[in-house]
């Protein structure tokens, strides 16, 4: 059997090979497909391959076109930190100009208006140290500033210059402990003398306890000490405590409400008045108050007398002033042991009922003229 196998393999091959054409011939016409099968196959088989390949090139061109994309937009975005960072400095510095143009505006306004010759000058440095207090201004002798020559701002006073050099000038700040400066208080007139205390505060001493100071209180420069103009502000009293031996009151300087960059050297000062305190006025406007309901039926009109004139009790006196004229009294006028009028009877009645006639040894009133129509 195996050799008879052996003979006629080929054929047994070929044999079965168009029975099975045969076979898929027969499906093909039953199903009514006009795809031959192999191809049916053929591309069932590669399709699940191309999907592959497929998912591959696509997973590799977006990776790619979003690398670029990252890459282009990481660019971008260092381009646009670059640019907001240049706009806010910008913007800083946009500010800070704005900033010196209106000091500028308020110094120059503040030097028109007051009768001492100025110069302005900026802050450029400060001195040395942790506790420095003293400032270096870009306006020296060249510019006619000399040593021992005030230094303010249009709020009040900042220092005093101790050194000119021909482009610049040093400054000594009111809040360092050896300045010393003549001050008055606005409220009472107080006699002190402002030092620094260090820090930003200063205090007013030599001030006996037995004189009033009160917190809240201003201080201006008393013109005595040489170096400052009288008038010019100082500070505000911020505590104030009895002291051994002097009164212990504690200031905090108006000139230095904001930073201080630009100030005013006085060249010549002219001596101010201290301004008067300001009072809030204590007059209260009150309206009139409202007449009891049903009172402008029962009162009746008297003549000559100003209706809703006044308070009641200036409606009330009217009233009584009405019934005596009425009765023939006049107030003030009437003699000791002398009947008074009836305020009880009504102004038409006392009009209506005729006045008595006058005791003896008195004259009758003059009479009322009356009213002109």
């Amino acid at each position: 059997m195996d050799s008879l196998l052996n003979r006629y393999r080929n054929v047994t091959v070929l044999l079965l090979v168009i029975f099975a054409q045969l076979i898929l011939l027969a499906y093909q016409v039953k199903s009514n497909q006009d795809v031959r099968l192999i191809r049916v196959w053929a591309v069932s088989a590669v399709t699940p391959l191309a999907r592959l390949i497929e998912s591959l090139r696509s997973g590799t061109v977006r990776l790619a076109e979003n690398y670029v994309f990252l890459h282009n937009l990481r660019q971008e975005n260092r381009e646009i930190r670059k640019e907001v960072g240049r706009l806010k400095i910008e913007n800083q510095y946009l500010k800070s100009q704005l900033e010196t143009a209106d000091r500028v505006k308020a110094l120059s306004a503040f030097q028109s208006n007051n009768p001492s010759r100025m110069a302005a000058a900026r802050v450029i440095g400060t001195g040395t140290g942790a506790n420095s207090r003293v400032v270096f201004i870009d306006r020296g002798s060249r510019g006619g500033v000399a040593a021992g020559m005030a230094v303010i701002t249009p709020d009040g006073i900042v220092g005093k210059v101790t050194a000119a050099y021909p482009t610049a000038s040093q400054v000594l700040l009111i809040t360092d402990p050896t300045f010393k400066a003549g001050v008055i208080s606005q409220q009472h007139r107080v006699h002190g003398t402002v030092r620094g205390l260090g820090y930003n505060s200063c205090d007013v001493y030599y001030i006996q306890n037995e004189e009033q100071v009160e917190p809240g209180e201003r201080f201006f420069t008393a013109g005595d000490d040489g170096v400052f103009p009288k008038g010019l502000p100082v500070g505000t009293v911020t505590a104030v405590r009895e002291g051994n031996p002097f009164k212990e009151v504690l200031l905090a300087p108006s000139g230095f409400q904001g930073a201080l960059e630009e100030v005013l050297v006085v060249l010549e000062g002219v001596h101010q008045p201290i301004p008067e305190q300001s009072v809030a006025s204590t007059e209260v406007h009150l309206q009139p108050p409202a007449p009891p309901s049903g009172q402008e039926e029962e009162a009746p009109a008297v003549p000559g007398a100003k209706p809703n004139a006044g308070t009641d009790a200036d409606r009330l006196r009217e009233r009584y002033k009405s019934i005596g004229e009425a009765q023939g009294h006049r107030f003030g006028e009437g003699q000791p042991g002398s009947k008074p009028p009836d305020f009880n009877l009504k102004p038409e009645d006392s009009a209506a009922k005729p006045a008595k006639p006058p005791a003896e040894g008195q004259t009758a009133p003059p009479a009322k003229p009356e009213p002109v129509p």
